[in-house]
């Protein structure tokens, strides 16, 4: 007979592998009385699992949705599905998806089976391209490895290419990931240089932790990540677009508020994108829904013509 421990996990692993299980066929299953069953069953609500037992003729067990969520038992075949979709959630352009997914990367990842990996890195790769034509594409390792340097906060060091294809060594206290415009970034201080950076994902390579711990310093004037990476980027914009909509602000605001500045005017709004191209502006003002009023300067409401044009064609 199994050890109490396995044989709790195998106890879970089926409550959560069926809806319900008759008491008698839940026994056998685990090769074990009933009364060793129940024991096996207070265990697991002693950890926190909410397991319910419905008694009379037909009654049984099955885990009841909890106020958190416990440990889960996968198979290999899920564990590399969650893995994988927690890597297409990490480029999703909906508000805090991207970060949450990443988060739960830099969790899942450490403990996946090594005989897994192959698999993940195949499913992946057959995915890319689904990706967005606006969206960069990183290496799924570096995220996972800067990820947990936030959250352990963990002194890295890495390679970085500048904009103007300078290479650097780069030593540093990560302090948050930050996806903006389809590209990941990371908020830290920079020992280097003695200050504080921001640097994109997808020009970083061969990151790897130093094992040195380190407290949090603070962002100048308790900043927002997310505010102090778009004050960088939008001070390297070389475009301004200006639209005015047929929707109204609060709209228009959840889908677009990320790239754009929102101005209510009444029952429509007038959005202003500050971005590297032109092509990138379209993409959010499409994002919005709604239909285009007016726009400047001259040459992006030709581009947005084009782009209707070959849409509707």
């Amino acid at each position: 007979m199994a050890g109490t421990g396995s044989r709790a996990l195998s106890l879970l692993a089926l409550l959560q592998e069926r809806g319900f299980w008759a008491g008698a066929d839940l026994a056998s299953r685990l090769g074990v009385s009933l009364r060793t069953l129940r024991r096996d069953v207070d265990r697991l609500r002693e950890l926190g699992y909410p397991v319910r037992a419905d008694p009379g003729v037909g009654g049984g067990y099955r885990l009841d949705p909890g106020a958190s969520l416990p440990p889960l038992m996968l198979d290999d075949a899920e564990a590399v599905a969650v893995v994988v979709g927690l890597l297409l959630s990490s480029q999703s352009p909906i508000a805090d998806t991207a970060e949450t997914s990443a988060r739960a990367l830099a969790k899942v990842v450490p403990v996946l089976p090594a005989r897994l990996h192959g698999r993940v890195e195949a499913l992946r790769a057959a995915t890319v391209s689904a990706e967005s034509p606006w969206s960069s594409t990183i290496d799924p390792g570096t995220l996972v490895a800067v990820a947990r340097a936030c959250r352990d906060d963990e002194r890295i060091v890495f390679g970085y290419t500048s904009a103007e294809g300078a290479e650097t060594s780069r030593r540093v206290e990560p302090h948050r990931l930050v996806m903006l415009a389809r590209r990941w970034y990371l908020v830290g201080y920079d020992l280097g240089r003695g200050d504080w950076r921001s640097f994109r994902l997808d020009r970083m390579s061969e990151v790897a932790g130093t094992g040195e711990r380190f407290r949090q310093r603070r962002l100048p004037g308790d900043a927002d990540p997310a505010a102090f990476v778009r004050a960088g980027v939008h001070g390297r914009s070389e475009v301004t677009v200006v639209a005015e909509l047929d929707r109204p602000a609060v709209e228009v605001r959840p889908h677009v508020g990320r790239w754009a500045t929102v101005m209510a005017l009444g029952d429509r709004c007038r959005i202003e994108v500050e971005a590297s191209s032109f092509d990138w502006a379209v993409f959010v003002v499409g994002l919005s829904g709604a239909r285009v009023i007016s726009t400047e300067p001259p040459e992006f409401a030709a581009l947005l013509r084009d782009w209707a044009g070959r849409l509707a064609g």
